[in-house]
């Protein structure tokens, strides 16, 4: 993994994860109520560039993470582009029926899952996951079961992984890959779920009993391994958010793109 991230000392790696946390996620409530196509244009512009200058991965792997994110706003707006409705007809073919207003709102709700997109992977490439789980615990009071058992899931991914490539290998071995067919298939498919489904319960159970030994369903206070704080760098996060949220606005005020200021009167 040393090949995806660049630095993790970057300035949003200094934050309060819980504060990002919150920020972030009223991103989301602010641009789930804009219909200004101008505005989701300037913003989602706006957050492409912070991503690339805050994100931790590599360029390669920012590029082809801010990629797939395009194929995938442009998926979400495709089917209010060609089956919306409105006066003004752009194209019409069969069922196909594009006009301005379904153009407008496509490429609204692309650019809102695009600016979405942008804003969770700030979120995500910039945040460590333990030092998460502590500030919930910490500054959100989440409690301790549940932040160890997130953390506890979390660290099981890579090991869910090996175990799912060790099952393709016994396979592969024992000559039951080779085998074609729909019936062979879903044959194959079950051995695959049966035998992670069974390993997972076992494990979810050993990692039970292990967290309830080490009394961490208590509800008494307790002390932690990592102290989770406040520094000035979380003024500066805060401050950056402003500003890209702000000057996103302005933009659209003082430089419209489009005569769409609000898709839903059109």
């Amino acid at each position: 993994m040393d090949n995806v991230w660049t630095s993790t000392n970057k300035l949003f790696f200094k934050i309060n994860p819980s504060l990002k946390f919150v920020i972030i996620s009223s991103l989301f409530i602010v641009y789930l109520f804009v219909h200004n196509l101008n505005t989701m244009i300037w913003a989602s512009l706006l957050f492409l560039i912070l991503y690339y200058l805050v994100s931790g991965l590599t360029g390669k792997w920012s590029f082809w993470f801010v990629f797939l994110t395009l194929i995938v706003s442009l998926f979400s707006a495709s089917a209010m582009i060609m089956f919306g409705k409105g006066d003004h007809i752009i194209y019409q073919k069969y069922l196909i029926l594009i006009t301005q207003e379904s153009l407008a709102r496509g490429i609204l709700l692309g650019l809102r899952t695009f600016t979405f997109s942008l804003v969770g992977m700030i979120f995500a490439t910039t945040t460590l996951p333990v030092p998460f789980f502590y500030s919930l615990m910490q500054q959100l009071k989440v409690p301790v079961r549940y932040a160890y058992g997130c953390m506890a899931a979390f660290r099981m991914i890579p090991i869910m992984a090996e175990e799912l490539m060790h099952i393709r290998q016994a396979m592969i071995v024992r000559g039951m890959a080779r085998q074609k067919g729909a019936k062979a298939l879903y044959e194959r498919m079950n051995r695959y779920m049966l035998t992670m489904l069974a390993q997972s319960i076992r494990r979810a159970q050993r990692t039970a009993i292990a967290m309830e030994a080490k009394r961490f369903s208590m509800t008494e206070e307790r002390t932690y391994y990592y102290e989770i704080g406040w520094s000035r760098y979380d003024l500066f996060f805060v401050v950056i958010i402003l500003l890209t949220v702000t000057l996103g606005f302005v933009c659209s005020a003082y430089f419209p793109l489009t005569p769409f200021t609000n898709v839903l009167d059109h």
